[in-house]
């Protein structure tokens, strides 16, 4: 009878020994993968110096493909250097409007392309990092820019502070 008895209180032990265990081991691991800090994303706003910290996502001549059509085209033929110079004559044979400017897109993860100047509006196509675009015009308060992707008569607005002035040569 004692041997009874001292087999029961033993394994009554042992199932509540692993049953702790089983719930350290289990919390321990979500502790740890909630512990991990996700990466910061970096915002148009930010200073410079965060914005150089921030890793790169692609090489100019590796950018994603653009999310429209009309786009593909440009962002694959900027994948060498001789379609790159191609785009560069067709707008040069049809002069900027008044006061547009060439620039190129300086957000890694690209832009979406608007039918109006506001958050709400559609979206009407995609520019990829680093293409090329012309800035026809921003909007009053200076949130908003017109551009036209070079290349295409596509036409919308994205966020200003995500484009940058290419120097005409």
């Amino acid at each position: 009878m004692l041997s009874g008895l001292t087999k029961f209180l033993l394994g009554f032990f042992l199932a509540i020994a692993v049953l702790i265990g089983g719930g350290v081991a289990i919390a321990l691991y979500f502790m740890n993968r909630t512990g991990i800090a996700p990466a910061k994303h970096i915002y148009s706003n930010d200073s410079p110096s965060v914005k150089a910290q921030a890793p790169k996502k692609t090489e100019p001549g590796e950018s994603k493909p653009a999310l429209t059509p009309g786009t593909s085209t440009q962002s694959s033929s900027s994948s060498t250097s001789t379609p790159t110079e191609s785009p560069k004559a067709t707008p040069s044979s049809q002069p900027l409007p008044a006061g547009a400017y060439q620039g190129r897109v300086s957000w890694a993860e690209g832009l979406s392309l608007r039918s109006q100047p506001n958050q709400e509006a559609e979206k009407i196509g995609g520019v990829a990092f680093n293409q090329k675009i012309i800035i026809l015009s921003e909007s009053e308060d200076k949130t908003w820019q017109k551009i036209r992707l070079e290349g295409s008569e596509q036409e919308g607005w994205v966020k200003a502070g995500n484009t940058e002035k290419v120097d005409e040569q």
